[in-house]
């Protein structure tokens, strides 16, 4: 079987960090990747390669979502985070996915050590790792060659997927990269290389692996950009309950009357061949609609867009929703955000905003990071991607909707940093030790009680509720965070502070010669003439269906905030496997706005706001 390389690498990403040195017993990364190499007869440049593609070389011991570990992303299925993509309208169900081609536990046999060593010692990881690539190429040629070229089917089959275009796609991008050469410094601070070297792999030792085509030839993607529709599983799990099934629902977006509102922006946490293979496990209760290579942008439509896909955790957004899934890790940044990854994500939301009338603005093409919990018990517990390193600036300016002033003055502000002068302190929480990730380009501004630096950070009520990190410079603290093009009113200017409304209090941020903030037009909503304080939603649903409110919020007389749509109260009631015909779209004269509440949207019943338009 012959299989032509498509890929081409326009750039290699060279990103320094700093923080701890993670556990790998004193070796150094380069040293290890020579020792494992030179052990199992892989090489160098092979195995290097191989994990440039699925960590960029990171040894990080936090599973990645697919429960990927270390440098060569090992599963361990247990270890990989529950899905609540889906949002609160579902049971909560979880199964760990099969680790297939780069199981941990095999992975750790191999070598003879125990699993848990190589979660946090890279060396160990990459040993693992070599050892794994060996047996696949034993598999594939007989034996370990020493002419790189001879890999190939051993590199695919190291991807882990039995999708002939995944599979074979990740063997491309590893030769790509051969090819090319790398070179990184991770966020452990160590620079690891590899050079540039020529290699035609031969394609033909991929042709004893049983790979599958479900490929189909239809899909929603514009001209000029690379795409192909590989289909998400839609399975009943369970034979004898019809009501549990994945990864998505059935629809006729838009003809039965849901229409189609958000472009939602997620970062994978895995590989872009490793979030393929979740969305293909029929038991994973989460897909997307589109997946995004971060090396040249290529998209991979996964669910038809008349159907909903389960991936922002709120279903009244789902309903309503498009999710991409950008390939990468989102505290790793502009390692994974590429340039092409951002042109080819634009021109998909150009294409789908024109095809679904859909507004070009932060309330309506929005991170995970702005999907508000829909009860009290997700609001803690919702997703922080794309993060804060996202270039939103960018990413709206390719769309044709730059972030610029609307207005002359005023009280209504959209924060605008410059991003590439834009370096706040971030941690990386995640990690034990909460280290420090490398100045680099952030697209927010800290929000602080007071209008001083050493006043503390605000802290969202519900992560101040249940966890640590609020009111810190930890990355996924996203309660103490103002992001580019969200909109706020200004309640006062002190010196070079703003002073907010906000979560239903107010917080500064520091703003030197309005250099982080454009003014803008937009309705605002303020609780009506006569109501000391209002409530705050996490989803607009009919009263049939559910009256939930988010307890720990409210908006007090006086506050003002920007409201982006008004909707009415619906809820798709989709609860068994394959029965479109019983499906039922609840709908209620109650009207809401979306608003910018916080660093989240949140609704606010329309009967309880007095509404001023620009």
């Amino acid at each position: 079987m012959r299989h032509r390389i498509t890929f081409v690498v326009a750039a290699i990403l060279v990103l320094a960090q700093t923080g701890p040195v993670s556990a790998a017993s004193g070796t150094s990364l380069q040293s290890a990747f020579a020792a494992a190499a030179r052990e199992f007869r892989v090489p160098q440049n092979v195995l290097m390669a191989v994990s440039y593609v699925v960590s960029r070389w990171e040894p990080s011991a936090t599973p990645s979502a697919a429960g990927g570990f270390g440098p060569m992303q090992l599963v361990d299925p247990a270890s990989a985070p529950a899905s609540e993509g889906r949002g609160a309208d579902a049971a909560t169900r979880t199964r760990p996915q099969d680790a297939g081609a780069r199981s941990l536990s095999a992975a750790a046999a191999a070598i003879g050590a125990p699993s848990s060593q190589l979660k946090t010692n890279a060396s160990q990881n990459i040993r693992a790792g070599a050892a794994l690539l060996a047996r696949y190429a034993r598999d594939t040629v007989g034996g370990t060659p020493a002419d790189a070229a001879e890999w190939y089917g051993a590199v695919a089959k190291f991807s882990g997927s039995d999708e002939a275009s995944v599979a074979l796609g990740f063997a491309d991008d590893v030769f790509a990269i051969i090819n090319a050469g790398a070179s990184r410094t991770t966020s452990t601070g160590e620079t690891v290389m590899f050079a540039a070297s020529t290699v035609s792999p031969d394609t033909s030792t991929a042709g004893s692996l049983v790979l599958l085509d479900r490929k189909h030839t239809t899909f929603d993607c514009p001209s000029g950009v690379r795409c192909r529709f590989i289909p998400a599983a839609y399975h009943q799990d369970d034979p004898k309950d019809p009501g549990n099934y994945g990864n998505f629902d059935l629809a006729r977006r838009e003809a039965d009357g849901l229409d189609v509102r958000f472009i939602v922006i997620h970062d994978a946490e895995t590989d872009y061949a490793g979030t393929i293979k979740i969305f293909q496990d029929p038991l994973a209760y989460v897909s997307a609609h589109y997946v995004l290579r971060s090396s040249d942008g290529q998209i991979t439509q996964m669910v038809d867009n008349k159907n909903v896909a389960w991936h922002a955790g709120n279903w009244n957004v789902n309903m309503h929703a498009i999710g991409y899934e950008h390939e990468g890790f989102a505290i790793q940044g502009a390692t994974w955000y590429t340039e092409a990854m951002y042109q080819a994500s634009a021109a998909l939301t150009r294409h789908l905003a024109a095809e679904y009338a859909i507004p070009l603005d932060r309330g309506h093409i929005v991170g995970h990071d702005d999907i508000p919990g829909p009860t009290n018990f997700y609001q803690p517990r919702m997703h922080w991607d794309p993060g804060p390193f996202w270039n939103w600036a960018q990413y709206m300016a390719l769309i044709g909707a730059p972030i610029t002033a609307t207005a002359s003055g005023g009280d209504i502000i959209t924060i605008a940093p410059n991003f590439a002068t834009n370096h706040p302190q971030v941690r990386d929480c995640e990690q034990a030790a909460r280290p420090l990730v490398a100045a680099q380009p952030a697209n927010f501004v800290y929000l602080y009680t007071q209008p001083s630096f050493t006043a503390p950070l605000v802290q969202d009520p519900y992560l101040g509720s249940v966890t640590t990190i609020a009111g810190t410079q930890c990355a996924n603290d996203w309660g103490d965070k103002a992001v580019t093009g969200q909109a706020f009113v200004r309640a006062q200017r002190q010196g070079d502070w703003d002073q907010i409304y906000i979560g239903g209090s107010t917080a500064w941020f520091y703003d030197p010669g309005e250099s982080k903030i454009v003014h803008s037009s937009a309705t605002v909503v303020t609780p009506k003439t006569g109501m000391s304080s209002i409530y705050v939603y996490g989803r607009a649903y009919p009263e049939s269906i559910s009256t939930a409110r988010l307890s720990m919020y409210s908006i007090p007389a006086g506050q003002r905030y920007v409201a982006y749509q008004k909707v009415i109260g619906d809820y798709y009631e989709a609860t068994t496997f394959n029965d479109l015909g019983s499906y039922v779209l609840h709908k209620t004269t109650t009207e809401f706005y979306m608003i910018r509440f916080n660093h989240r949207l949140a609704f606010v019943r329309a009967a309880d706001v007095d509404v001023s338009a620009p």
